[in-house]
């Protein structure tokens, strides 16, 4: 079985990609917000997705242990918050938020797959 070649740059990790598209999703969604939500709910639920992938990108590149952790675990308050404001997105009835939800759910799973294989690595 081939190696797999580490990751070069965030853009690699698939965790970032997919927490990339869920701020695209999120950014598509909010533009059939209602206008008088332009500085609630649409201001909030674009800063916490963006800061999803924002946190990954950063955590890649510190070079201790806690601090990537840190940044990881950071990225994970993020996307609940933005789970959050999906959740609320739906019953207020501006958005079918099912697919975005979906999303969210997948890079929480990877997040979490990325931090234990973080703690478990002993070369670090």
């Amino acid at each position: 079985m081939e190696k797999k070649k580490p990751a070069q740059t965030f853009k690699d990790l698939i965790v970032w990609q997919k927490a990339h598209e869920l701020a695209l999703g999120v950014y598509k969604m909010t533009k059939t917000f209602p206008k008088e939500e332009l500085y609630g709910t649409t201001s909030q639920v674009k800063r916490s997705s963006v800061s999803v992938a924002a946190n990954i990108a950063e955590g890649f590149k510190k070079k201790g242990k806690a601090d990537k952790l840190r940044f990881f675990n950071i990225a994970q308050g993020s996307l609940s918050e933005t789970e959050y404001y999906l959740i609320l997105a739906k019953d207020l009835e501006y958005y079918e938020t099912t697919k975005l939800m979906e999303l969210a759910v997948e890079v929480g799973r990877l997040l979490e797959s990325y931090i234990k294989a973080i703690e478990n690595d002993s070369n670090f």
